[in-house]
């Protein structure tokens, strides 16, 4: 779907470690993001007219005040792509802050 390269792409301006699904073993900072289901669509006339796709970005990093948090919501939105922040976590276990946004594409 292309909509789904355009998140993608969108993220890759950003950094480029980038990966869908999941990460192998990396270095912080990185990306992982996936479409996780359907949003809202639109029906007529006994079909779906328009498919939001939604999904999740997920940053991880172990820098506080790191660039790429405001990077990240700025190439979404240069890119046209509809999103909010879910939440914001500190892991104990890796010690990194993890980032979460919530997008959506059709």
């Amino acid at each position: 779907m292309k909509c789904l390269d355009d998140v993608k792409n969108s993220l890759l301006t950003v950094m480029e470690q980038v990966y869908h699904y999941h990460a192998p073993d990396v270095n912080y900072p990185y990306i992982v993001w996936a479409e996780d289901g359907g949003g809202e669509q639109v029906n007529a006339d006994n079909r779906v007219q328009i498919q939001v796709i939604q999904g999740s970005i997920d940053y991880y990093t172990k820098t506080e005040e790191d660039p790429n948090i405001e990077r990240i919501p700025a190439a979404l939105n240069t890119a046209g792509i509809s999103f909010s922040l879910n939440s914001v976590q500190y892991e104990d276990e890796t010690k990194a802050i993890h980032f979460e946004w919530i997008f959506e594409v059709s």
